[in-house]
């Protein structure tokens, strides 16, 4: 899995002197500058640079504790040790084949006299791409187990940067991204709160991380966390004078933000920046500060394209509940009795079509929602038991299904929707797996909608993010690949536990049905939600008007049906849904030939042009193919997409299958009006392409050149 190319380290151990310069360290190619200091009162800080630009102004470090004395002052520094580090590794999938991790280290050891010589350690990584650093406790005699009030780590920002935000919230990132400076958070911040259930924001102007800037002068900044286990996640919270961010951490139900015994260390803290946007979308610092995969074997990890009865319960053609009765209690009510409402789409029969059509088109597996009993009397209550994830419905026959999509070469996922009842779920969570494995299931679903049980406890708490972290490991005892929603955003855990293969936390396809996301929306994602892994976005809605399903849902898809082509490409990940439905597919074959044979598996990844909030173009090289795919998205504005094929192989000629909007085509209006049309391109070819607005561009290209495509007209 590792192939370790240069691991050195020089060790120096030293007394701070009053006088003592500042430590300072360079990135391997010394673009970045990182600085270490102490104030007089023994406060450390740290700044960084970027080509002698301001990244973090000087910026205080600290830990406030409640049942210690904090560690926030009064520090001596006692030892630094600086080291460098060179690897590659093979992640198990990814946007590439390898990844390089190289890194200088600077590891200080921080003494407060006053307590008894009680000491610590922060590790910074300098990287090409940026920084990362971390609070860590060592085992010693008078440091043992302490509470955290609140992390006091600042990020100082050198000016009033453009930002790509959603509002601080301990439950949610289902919002749509803001764009604003800084100092205009406060002001606009109420305009992006909505009547979602579990949206809690904190402050006026606290935002979530990944929290992605612009400065005036063209720099991208980019802050989040890495390996993120065992503490609560992190968010932003704005003086917008001073235009400082100090970390703010999610509380548990008795508003204490971590529970902590050393030996222990806290996730990473993240600071990615560059002169170019592309940049950032390529960065791996994030999965870098993650630890190797923990497991042995990973031939059963495999990336899945799939299709679902889902986005027909989303739109409301059908329902997840088989009746409409609203009091139930599960093992008590006689579920065989209740009365179908006659919508349910989880049937037998109606699967079958699902696994039929996957089948044929060459998916891997179908997603089934709805199948289990417990969905009528759930949705805004606290209940602690729901569900048991075993009892089928009774028009739900779980064997033959089994036995159905075997014999036509597909796997199903299963859904676990948990309702927010951790204590439940986990309670469960064995049987629930040993019986995924007796039907052919070997990846799950999980959701966790609504208030969390414990109740009081937020989906961001040290607790849920136990429990998240619980349940991969659990599913990987069982070959289990977990696909994760309404849970924590990704902090790169994906390389430790490469199981988790999907997550969502973030505003998904399914609001396209609930009013509409912004057209922005994912020329925003990738700067922001996937910087820590992949989003199960579920793309590859056709029918843009809602009401063709539902006459009673007068939502639109704020997209073309091009832009949805080309998500496959600009919003990665191993896991992809062709979330339509296959009798709207079956009507659009030639435009659907591209989610057939767009991968989910790369070796190589290339940004051609991005500009967060505007566009995002991306080409990616097929998992040991010669073929390559390229996306292009933009927001609202129509434009020309500047397409540079020079990431192909000199000297061959390729042909490229290019799905473009039609010449009418925009979100508002001929939505679903597209071209495609095949061409001859080489490593010299440049496309200028137009694009809709909220439109997009896909392309394909293979190594198929015969007689009859040699004709084809040349790009040049």
């Amino acid at each position: 899995m590792m192939k370790k190319i240069l691991a050195a380290a020089i060790i120096i151990c030293f007394f701070w002197q009053a006088n003592a310069q500042e430590l300072t360290l360079n990135s391997p190619d010394k673009n970045f500058t990182l600085s270490f200091n102490l104030t007089e009162n023994g406060v450390p800080t740290y700044s960084l640079t970027y080509k002698q630009k301001d990244v973090i102004k000087t910026s205080k470090l600290g830990i406030e504790t409640k049942n210690v004395p904090s560690f926030l002052d009064g520090f001596t520094l006692t030892e630094k040790a600086v080291s460098k580090f060179d690897e590659t590794w093979t992640p198990v999938w990814g946007e590439s084949k390898t990844i390089r991790n190289n890194y200088n280290e600077l590891l200080v050891t921080l003494t407060q006299k006053t307590q008894r010589n009680r000491f610590i350690r922060i590790c910074f990584r300098l990287f090409d791409d940026g920084l990362g650093f971390r609070y860590e406790f060592p085992t010693q005699p008078h440091l043992s187990y302490f509470v955290v009030k609140q992390e006091r780590t600042q990020f100082a920002m050198a000016g009033d940067h453009k930002a790509f935000w959603l509002p601080g919230d301990y439950d949610t990132q289902e919002y749509n991204t803001a764009t604003s400076n800084l100092s205009e958070i406060r002001a606009k911040i109420k305009s992006f709160i909505t009547a979602n259930v579990s949206q809690n924001t904190f402050s006026a102007t606290g935002v979530q991380t990944p929290l992605m800037m612009k400065s005036k002068d063209g720099l991208y900044i980019n802050i989040h966390e890495a390996a993120l286990v065992d503490y609560s996640a992190m968010h932003l919270n704005l003086d917008d004078k001073t235009m400082i961010f100090e970390s703010h951490l999610t509380p548990d139900a008795n508003g204490d933000m971590a529970y902590v015994q050393a030996p222990s260390q806290t996730p990473w803290r993240t600071v990615i920046a560059s002169d170019k946007a592309g940049d950032v979308l390529m960065s791996k610092l994030i999965y870098n500060l993650n630890e190797p995969t923990k497991y042995k074997d990973v031939s059963w990890i495999k990336p899945v394209k799939y299709m679902g009865v889902w986005w027909e319960m989303i739109t409301g053609k059908s329902t997840w509940s088989i009746s409409d009765t609203n009091n139930v209690q599960v093992g008590i009510t006689d579920f065989a009795a209740l009365k179908p409402n006659g919508k349910h789409g989880a049937t037998t029969a109606h699967v079958k079509e699902y696994i039929d059509f996957a089948s044929a088109n060459g998916f891997d597996a179908v997603l089934v929602e709805g199948w289990n009993v417990g969905w009528e009397d759930w949705f805004g209550k606290s209940k602690f038991h729901v569900f048991d994830f075993i009892t089928p419905y009774p028009d739900f026959d779980v064997q033959e299904l089994h036995r159905y999509a075997a014999s036509k070469n597909i796997k199903m996922i299963m859904h676990h929707e948990t309702s927010g009842s951790t204590t439940n779920y986990e309670r469960y969570m064995d049987t629930a797996f040993k019986f995924m494995v007796a039907n052919g299931y070997n990846a799950v679903k999980t959701g966790y909608v609504g208030n969390m049980i414990p109740r009081g406890e937020h989906h961001y708490s040290q607790t849920m993010i136990d429990h998240y972290l619980y349940n991969i490991k659990k599913a990987a005892e069982y070959k289990i690949m977990i696909n994760a929603h309404e849970a924590v955003r990704p902090t790169g855990l994906a390389r430790t536990y490469p199981n988790l293969i999907g997550n969502e936390a973030a505003r998904g396809t399914e609001y396209q049905a609930f009013g509409g996301n912004n057209p922005d929306h994912t020329t925003i994602l990738p700067f922001t939600r996937l910087m820590g892994g992949p989003m199960d976005y579920t793309p590859g809605i056709f029918q843009t008007d809602v009401s063709v399903y539902n006459p009673q849902n007068h939502s639109r898809v704020n997209t073309t049906l091009v832009n949805q082509l080309a998500l496959y490409v600009t919003m990665y990940s191993p896991l992809q849904m062709a979330a339509d439905f296959p009798e709207t597919y079956a009507k659009h074959m030639d435009a659907f030939q591209f989610i057939k044979d767009v991968a989910v598996d790369w070796d190589e990844s290339t940004v051609l042009e991005a500009e967060p909030g505007d566009y995002i173009t991306i080409a990616r090289k097929a998992k040991n193919k010669n073929e390559w795919y390229i996306g292009s998205v933009n927001d609202e504005n129509p434009r020309t997409a500047n397409i540079n094929f020079s990431f192909l192989p000199a000297g061959k000629t390729f042909v490229a299958t290019i799905y473009a909007d039609g010449a009418d085509a925009g979100y508002l209006k001929n939505s679903m009006s597209y071209t495609i049309r095949k061409v001859l391109v080489t490593a010299a070819s440049i496309l200028k392409q137009k694009v809709g607005a909220a439109g997009g561009a896909a392309i394909s290209i293979k190594e198929e050149v015969s007689a009859a495509t040699k004709k084809l007209p040349k790009i040049k």
